[in-house]
């Protein structure tokens, strides 16, 4: 048994002492109706006459400051620190950098028990900043905009690393850091000529510990059609033996793998994707255990001049570069797709761009992943690993009349029957004067409701919707589950999913995670928080104590919560839980159950301060959380009563 993350508190004030298990599939039958989302706030970070536009940038939720209540971070061009109950500003940060593109970073880097805010931005800008806002450290680069935006613990050292990418007009388009903004050795890639790269444009690259070594990959695909993959520092990862000795990012991507092998492609009848736009993913397709990685492609003729777009597809790749196949399943040639797959338009100035990026998930609970994608044919579409499209998919949100485009989804089993419901929103041209809709669709592709998103805020934008994707969270403490939008041109925007107090959440934000890995991170409790208010009773006062479980990995079937009760106060026999099973025995709380990746529980309880103190004290109140894995992490919630708040001088420079 391993103890981690031993609680750090920093006490504001002199002291001067005196005298569950996961459902199964086979829950198919719904008891009801799953119930429409509605609109909770809408505007949030907007002024009293604009809003700021909003790109491709996919919110995150988190209680930044351990108050017990959620706070919805969201960039468009300025960062918001949002009150999840009503989208009220409660800090907002401008700097020198352009639009947000990349999914809001929110994880805690530096292993130090308290959560920081990372964004990417125009201009090259890469920004830390701690939980209140303030700026840890910051760095440029490159002047050209930083599309992409991921953290993970590459080198297995407790710590996580920052990885972007940028929009160059260069193969060198990778940079790393450590926790602490130093460059990590190795970096920035693509340095050498042992592969083929260009400009990242969108939120691309994908990582995780492909070959199982312990040790974090990094996988880029960028503006070729080649994909490059590096270790934790900067090595190339080597291909399969059968394309020569070549890294992963010398062999050309084609249709057909066997163009693969040849090496080049007779255009104009063998087909290649590009990667501008096109993000992968790292994750077990069918449950063997064994990491893949899932590409999406803008396959394209290159006998044409320009090069005509045809389709976007995924492909599938094993951790050697070479094309998956396996239990009956067969990856080494992509599907074919019908005939309406071509883009509506790729035009920028006509409708915003449309992201391809992949979710992979279980939809019908029978174990293997399925790939769900938007495409610029404006639909989005749900391919099963026999490379069919099953049921109602794809699903066409242009369906005639101006363009629609639709967000990466987001996927949750939200009434628990054992199928998931995918969650997504839409965009439409410009020019029209319309706005895009909120799509709540079964795992079959059916519609269960669409809800038209709140009109542009201001009279002089021509469109609206909302190209990023959705946000899953409880941001309101009220046990079911929010969506939370980055809409176009009518700011942040929260809808109320009643009933979805037992939801189980597969891909809850943009590129699945707040680390933006595309990925599915470790289970682990070390985001897990706990606090006590308020902070600085007196004698007497009652004290709410709230410990919220977070995971964002896969469940934890077998987590064990031990709270102490400190001495110089009484409980009060008000405990409750979101889920599992709890109960208190000579002050001592417990609490035992699964802990679902991505679907905080919140445990709460009181206690009453004794009524005779007299002194300045801290009352410490130690919890322990096991994750049934092995480890164990140490959290604790401090009160202090007679308090003695230190005011220290104000030192300005001229």
């Amino acid at each position: 048994m391993r103890l981690r993350g031993a609680s750090a508190f920093v006490i504001l004030f002199l002291i001067v002492l005196g005298s569950g298990d996961p459902p199964t599939a086979a829950r198919t039958v719904r008891l009801e109706e799953l119930q429409p989302p509605v609109l909770k706030w809408q505007h949030g970070g907007c002024s009293a006459s604009w809003c700021e536009t909003g790109w491709y940038s996919s919110p995150a939720a988190a209680d930044l400051d351990g108050d017990g209540t959620m706070e919805v971070l969201a960039g468009a061009y300025t960062l918001f620190a949002l009150n999840g109950e009503n989208g009220s500003v409660q800090w907002s940060i401008d700097t020198p950098g352009g639009r947000i593109w990349p999914g809001v970073v929110v994880a805690d880097i530096d292993d130090n028990a308290d959560l920081e805010v990372i964004i990417a931005q125009g201009g090259g800008y890469l920004y830390v900043f701690d939980h209140a806002g303030n700026t840890v450290w910051s760095r440029r680069p490159t002047p050209s905009e930083l599309r992409g935006l991921s953290v993970y613990d590459l080198d297995d050292d407790g710590t996580l690393e920052l990885v972007v990418t940028g929009a160059v007009g260069s193969r060198t388009n990778t940079w790393v850091y450590e926790h602490d903004g130093s460059l990590c050795p190795g970096w920035p890639q693509l340095s050498d000529d042992s592969g083929h790269a260009w400009g990242v444009f969108n939120d691309n690259a994908a990582i995780g510990d492909i070959d199982g070594d312990g040790i974090g990959e990094i996988v880029v695909p960028s503006d070729v059609h080649y994909i490059c993959a590096y270790e934790a520092d900067g090595a190339h990862i080597q291909a399969n033996a059968i394309y020569g000795d070549k890294k992963w990012g010398g062999v050309g991507v084609h249709v057909d793998h066997w163009v693969d092998l040849r090496g080049y492609a007779h255009c104009g009848s063998e087909h290649r994707p590009n990667f501008a736009h096109t993000p992968a993913n790292i994750v077990d397709v069918n449950g063997d255990g064994v990491l893949e990685v899932v590409a999406m492609g803008n396959v394209y003729n290159c006998g044409t001049d320009s090069y005509t777009s045809l389709y976007e597809m995924p492909f599938i790749f094993n951790a050697d570069r070479s094309r998956w196949s396996g239990g009956g399943f067969d990856w080494t040639v992509i599907p074919v797709p019908d005939g309406s797959a071509a883009p509506l338009s790729e035009d920028w100035n006509v409708i915003e761009s449309n992201m391809s990026n992949p979710v992979t998930v279980d939809l019908d609970g029978d174990g293997y992943l399925e790939i769900l994608f938007s495409s610029y044919d404006g639909r989005v579409h749900a391919y099963w690993l026999d490379k069919s499209e099953h049921h109602n998919w794809p699903y066409d949100v242009h369906a005639g009349g101006p363009y629609r485009f639709a967000s990466e989804p987001a996927v949750a089993d939200l009434d628990d029957d054992g199928t998931a419901e995918v969650i997504f929103a839409s965009w439409v041209r410009k020019g029209f004067h319309q706005t895009g809709k909120l799509h709540v669709l079964d795992y079959q592709g059916n519609v269960l409701h669409e809800i038209s998103l709140p009109a542009a805020y201001s009279s002089g934008d021509t469109w609206n919707g909302a190209l990023a994707a959705p946000t899953l969270a409880d941001i309101d403490a009220d046990a079911d589950l929010e969506i939370v939008l980055n809409t176009a041109h009518s700011g942040f925007v929260a809808y109320d999913l009643p009933g979805t107090e037992n939801a189980r959440v597969l891909w809850g934000t943009g590129r699945g995670n707040y680390q933006r890995t595309g990925s599915i991170l470790p289970g682990t409790l070390r985001y897990s928080q706990v606090s006590v208010r308020p902070a600085t009773p007196d004698p007497g006062d009652t004290l709410t104590y709230t410990i919220r479980l977070e995971n964002p990995g896969p469940t934890l079937p077998s987590v064990q919560v031990t709270s102490t009760l400190p001495a110089n106060v009484v409980y009060l026999g008000n405990l409750w839980a979101s889920s599992g099973g709890y109960g208190e025995a000579a002050g001592v709380i417990t609490w035992t159950g699964a802990v679902t990746g991505g679907v905080p529980i919140t445990i709460t309880y009181g206690a009453t301060v004794d009524g005779g103190l007299t002194d300045p004290t801290a009352i410490v109140n130690p919890v322990v959380l096991d994750d049934g894995l092995g480890n164990v992490w140490g959290k604790s919630a401090v009160a202090i009563v007679h308090a003695v708040p230190i005011y220290l001088p104000m030192m300005l420079r001229e």
